[in-house]
């Protein structure tokens, strides 16, 4: 079985007080949890479901390049 590695970008909802959780370039991969190991477990679930869906396509899943930030003013 191969082993993939994908980043998950992590933001804190203040509203619902819970973490969430994306992972760029696979859509639908997303998810969220009170703590981050709980938001971690979560991705992965949803991460495996994903690839499960997506077996005969896996050559061509995104590489992740980097983030940036950027300033703007409003």
């Amino acid at each position: 079985m191969k082993k993939y590695n994908f980043t998950v970008l992590i933001e804190k909802d203040p509203e619902v007080n819970l973490y969430v959780g994306v992972v760029p370039g696979l859509p639908g991969c997303h998810t969220q949890g009170e703590t981050i190991d709980e938001l971690l477990k979560n991705m992965k679930e949803v991460i495996e479901l994903f690839l499960e869906t997506q077996k005969k396509k896996l050559v061509d899943l995104p590489q992740f390049v980097g983030m940036q930030q950027i300033e703007v003013s409003a």
